[in-house]
């Protein structure tokens, strides 16, 4: 792997919308070496934007021709376990978009796999490397709020984009539309109740805008429990507009309440706050840095970069991701039985 101090050499399976975002976060982290992408007008894009990098059409050239110390995967999630496993197979620290897998079983094969190869294992839940969301869990661990009872983590946005030949409006390469967004906010509320405990049950609703499409849930509720009968309702609509995100946390000494909201899931310049409750007054926590996705990139790949020199993983951990998925599996079980569904 790379020595300390030496460029990070990276690989990276597709370079679409969002792909082209991480292409750019890892030339500020390291070292594009290669970019596998299907799409020849993919290619071509990408290619007049970085210079020096070679461009495969199949990721399986890629790695066998290339020496890559860190591979980044931005597929669609059908796409991910079999690219997954061929970047741990090649002997390379992984950055895996959500959904992990679409099967917990693929989950574990990878989890297991990493780990015998003395590999680090990391999913694309990158609110946890946040200024805003990650704050928010700092003060939670240091007791801010005493210990956590109720979270309400709220989404309103705009519709998704199609995704590269409309993958995401197409239920059997996504999985549902869970896997898709509530994804993040079951990390988070799985990451804010931490110290007490993973959840016990979830019990979830949806409903669809489209009459021909009613396996797109793009309105979407669940309420998730914990071991200290402590609770988080995650909600969600894609009927809306914009891109505005809110948490909201009470302890059983004080509360929490962070918001973010820009045009886009991608603006650069959002508006964002923090508000602490102690029980006697309120103050504003300041945010140090922009939040965003895109900021919240760039830290995941800096921090790929750190593994690969022989630090810390900080980012969340294929067990995470395999909680994340089975979370979002749990809560369509219920969406379709009509009931909760334990853990």
């Amino acid at each position: 792997m790379s020595e300390r101090g030496g460029d990070v050499r990276f690989g990276l399976m597709g370079c679409g919308a969002w792909g082209s975002h991480h292409a750019r976060a890892i030339a500020k982290a390291g070292r594009l070496v290669a970019v596998a992408e299907r799409s020849e007008e993919g290619r071509s894009a990408a290619r007049a934007e970085h210079p020096g990098t070679v461009f495969y059409a199949d990721y399986r050239e890629m790695l066998a021709k290339e020496r890559l110390d860190v591979v980044d995967i931005v597929l669609p999630p059908h796409l991910h376990y079999d690219g997954a496993k061929a970047a741990l197979e090649a002997g390379c620290h992984l950055l895996l978009e959500k959904p992990m897998c679409l099967e917990l079983g693929q989950c574990d094969e990878l989890i297991a796999l990493a780990r015998g190869r003395g590999l680090k294992l990391a999913i694309g839940h990158e609110f946890r490397l946040s200024s805003l969301w990650g704050r928010v869990k700092e003060m939670v661990d240091a007791g801010a709020i005493g210990e956590p009872r109720y979270c309400l983590i709220e989404l309103w946005r705009n519709p998704y984009r199609l995704g590269a030949e409309g993958w995401r409006y197409d239920i059997k390469r996504v999985g549902n539309w869970i896997l898709e967004e509530p994804i993040h906010f079951f990390d988070l509320a799985r990451w804010y109740f931490g110290g007490v405990g993973d959840p016990v049950s979830v019990f979830a609703l949806g409903s669809h805008v489209r009459d021909d499409h009613p396996e797109l849930q793009d309105n979407f509720t669940a309420m998730i429990t914990f071991p200290n009968g402590g609770y988080a309702v995650v909600g969600q609509t894609l009927a809306g507009y914009e891109h505005h995100q809110v948490v909201k946390l009470t302890g059983t000494q004080g509360a929490l309440w962070a918001s973010w909201s820009g045009a886009m899931d991608r603006t650069l310049h959002p508006t964002h706050s923090l508000k602490h409750f102690d029980g006697k007054a309120v103050r504003e926590i300041e945010i140090a840095r922009h939040s965003g996705e895109v900021y919240e990139l760039e830290e995941q790949l800096a921090n790929m970069a750190e593994v690969a020199r022989g630090g810390r993983l900080r980012c969340a951990t294929g067990e995470d991701g395999r909680w994340s998925v089975a979370l979002c599996v749990k809560a369509q079980e219920s969406v379709d039985t009509g009931a909760p569904v334990r853990f």
